[in-house]
């Protein structure tokens, strides 16, 4: 893998991988903001990582799916190097035929067992998930 991240103005950059597929960043405040953070990316990349696994779990159980949203929150530490403390995902499956244990457990696989992103953030981050089905 790699990644090219160049300058265009202060606190904006665009990072590029080797596909060329793009991603402007910035770290302007939050009034500011015209795109997301490097904070901001870690934590979108921790449920996008996550939800790729739970679509296709749930599709190999050969159950009905919908939708996927996840609502990610996070704390983080009020000294630099300002790394998060706490994230919690909400998972919001719409789904008429997934059980919540089904739920429960395919996020606990993906978020614990197959996501990448999860497994390279700090191991002292208290990481939560939860799930809301609607049929």
């Amino acid at each position: 893998m790699t990644s090219t991240l160049i300058y265009k103005a202060d606190n904006e950059f665009e990072a590029t991988n080797q596909a060329g597929n793009t991603v402007a960043m910035d770290m302007y405040p939050q009034a500011d903001k015209k795109n997301q953070s490097p904070m901001d990316l870690v934590l979108s990349a921790l449920a996008g990582c996550a939800a790729v696994d739970i679509v296709s779990m749930i599709k190999k159980k050969r159950r009905t799916f919908v939708n996927l949203k996840a609502e990610s929150t996070a704390e983080r530490a009020d000294t630099h190097p300002k790394k998060f403390t706490k994230i919690h995902i909400k998972y919001i499956i719409s789904s008429p035929d997934l059980t919540d244990k089904e739920a429960e457990k395919v996020i606990e696989l993906a978020v614990d067992k197959y996501c990448s992103v999860a497994a390279s953030l700090d191991p002292n981050i208290e990481l939560t998930h939860s799930v809301e089905i609607t049929r």
